[in-house]
């Protein structure tokens, strides 16, 4: 049975789920910042998409997160001064640096950087050890294997190690996927948690094939769920992959293999555990993204809890879904090792009676690195560093990548793209992952290969009409801002490189992107061609890998001038998801 609204309601109206946001100001008394109070029976522990990054990071949240139709203004979709007066967070605080891009930089500097797996690995020990082993677990939601040069170097082999280390006990994927079949289930091998994933079937050549699969009959590639005994309860995760794999990644990678959101899948799957299996409390740990779980929290019932990825929102509250057997409560993570979500569960007689909710961000200055850990990164970093500390630039801005339709760090890759590959437009993919690097302090190889490393880097050149290119951006338009959550697939918009346009994010299917203008003025004529380049096409490619491009162009010592984003945006002028560039 899904938790009723009566089990999360007080009679004041609001919801049982405590923001638990820890009260942090340079200067101040810190001690209690991680003191938690003891609730419940049950603690379960989640990280998620912190895309390899081992040690702590700068990470600038978003300036623009535009939410439309139902969605506009709603929690992910809320950035900047409407994220701190929803949540209740004083805007010169610690909690106001983590959450938000208010004042980033000033931040930065009182702040220091956060996250790093030997803090991670401090504050989560420290966490188990207060309810016991027996009575906790440790979730990572995906991403973990991919967003470093070392990471794509070993292939996440690093990764898997440190997984182990820190004691993950079950994962779902998302990037792992692009390393491949052979390396994916050689890591899996390697790793001692549970990868789950009830949806991901074998295609129906591969199952007529007898394709490896962790349940022939059914068809389904990995484990689904598993259960777990917390002191004398019974804890179903259910895992739930990235939906649109061979979609947003070249299919080479898994031609075996479907994906998809299956929620009809889903659904028998709970009511069988349910059922069959007894559990007190049905968890999916999810890499859907924050809008797909919302809808899939409304049309599937028996979920308690769904701890979320894919899309990097920090949400320090749950958000109450209502559905035909009751309330599931929908949490997203944040990334790159920031944030530490804290689940606390009150368990009674086969039902979630309560549940107390933290996500607490990961002040590496207010935590002693783990030994262990220490030494494990040192040593898997070792063969690698060298190599990759060459001082390429010094940068003249703050570099960021997040953000629905631009950032600093793209359009660097976008100038150097047009400049050493003469040509006259460059478009970028709107990956989500990559660190921030602030104005005045050296950007290295390695810090280079934290915004680029994926397994398909190779750059191309080749000739589109202008017609074409307005496709391209309709297309990734909307997946972005499809109304429908399922239609969501991917990442943020393209980026562009020599040319502007105006984006109506609320229009349909088509009609989004209009007045596209190139860099001297001139519009984009549909019917003429262009010099265009990229970089990870899901199509083969031949070109070198975009690192060594923009390495080489950085090393020139050019930066490219201050232009912005490029995009003029319509109709959504009073949307609380937009504080500024980005």
């Amino acid at each position: 049975m899904a938790i009723r609204r009566r089990d999360f309601l007080k009679g004041t109206g609001a919801l049982a789920v405590s923001a638990g946001l820890p009260r942090f100001a340079r200067g101040a008394d810190t001690a209690g910042i991680y003191d938690l109070e003891r609730f419940g029976n049950a603690r379960i522990l989640h990280i998620t998409d912190t895309h390899a990054q081992l040690n702590p990071v700068y990470f600038r949240e978003p300036s623009v997160n535009v939410g439309v139709g139902e969605r506009a203004g709603q929690p992910p979709h809320l950035v900047g001064r409407a994220f701190l007066d929803r949540f209740g967070i004083r805007p010169d605080s610690a909690e106001a640096y983590a959450f938000t891009c208010v004042e980033f930089e000033k931040s930065a500097a009182r702040f220091g950087k956060l996250g790093g797996f030997a803090f991670l690995k401090t504050l989560i020990d420290r966490l188990r050890s207060e309810v016991g082993d027996t009575h906790s677990l440790l979730l990572d939601g995906g991403d973990l294997w991919q967003g470093t040069g070392l990471a794509n170097a070993v292939q996440g082999r690093d990764m898997v190690e440190v997984a182990n280390l820190l004691g993950i006990e079950a994962m779902t994927g998302h990037w792992e996927f692009t390393y491949g079949e052979e390396t994916l289930r050689d890591n899996l091998a390697r790793f001692r948690g549970e990868f789950l994933a009830q949806n991901v079937f074998l295609t129906e050549e591969a199952a007529f094939n007898d394709a490896a699969a962790f349940d022939p009959a059914s068809g389904r590639v990995f484990k689904p769920s598993t259960i777990k005994e917390l002191g004398d309860h019974r804890v179903a995760i259910v895992g739930q992959a990235f939906p649109y794999v061979p979609i947003a990644h070249p299919k080479r990678f898994t031609p075996d293999w479907t994906f998809g959101v299956r929620d009809e899948e889903l659904q028998k799957h709970v009511d069988a555990l349910r059922a069959a299996d007894k559990v007190d409390a049905v968890i999916l740990l999810s890499h859907n993204g924050m809008d797909v779980d919302l809808k899939l929290a409304s049309r599937v019932t028996g979920i308690d809890v769904i701890l979320g990825g894919h899309t990097h929102d920090a949400v320090p509250q749950p958000v109450a879904v209502k559905n035909a057997g009751g309330v599931t409560l929908v949490t997203n993570a944040g990334s790159n090792g920031k944030f530490l979500a804290v689940l606390d569960l009150a368990l009674d007689k086969g039902k979630v009676r309560d549940v107390r909710y933290r996500l607490l961000p990961v002040y590496s200055e207010l935590l002693k690195p783990d030994p262990a850990m220490s030494e494990l990164i040192g040593k898997v970093r070792a063969p690698h560093v060298s190599d990759w500390s060459e001082k390429l630039t010094t940068p003249d801005r703050l570099l960021y990548r997040r953000g629905n339709f631009s950032g600093p760090t793209d359009e660097l890759i976008c100038a150097a793209l047009r400049s050493e590959l003469d040509a006259e437009i460059a478009l970028s993919p709107g990956f989500r992952w990559g660190i921030t690097a602030l104005s005045g302090q050296p950007l290295t190889m390695e810090d280079l290969l934290t915004e680029t490393a994926i397994t398909y880097p190779e750059t191309y050149v080749q000739e589109m009409t202008g017609g074409q290119i307005k496709d391209v951006l309709e297309d990734v338009c909307d997946n972005l801002f499809n109304a429908d959550p399922y239609y969501q697939q991917g990442g943020d918009m393209v980026r562009i490189g020599g040319l502007s346009y105006t984006c109506t994010p609320a229009g349909s299917i088509g009609t989004r992107i209009s007045a596209l203008t190139r860099e001297n003025g001139r519009p984009i004529e549909a019917g003429h061609r262009y010099k265009v380049a990229g970089w990870a096409s899901v199509n083969p490619q031949q070109g070198p890998p975009v690192w060594e491009i923009v390495a080489k162009h950085l090393r020139t010592g050019r930066m490219p001038e201050r232009r912005g984003s490029g995009v003029t945006l319509k109709g959504v002028e009073d949307n609380p998801g937009i504080a500024g560039p980005g």
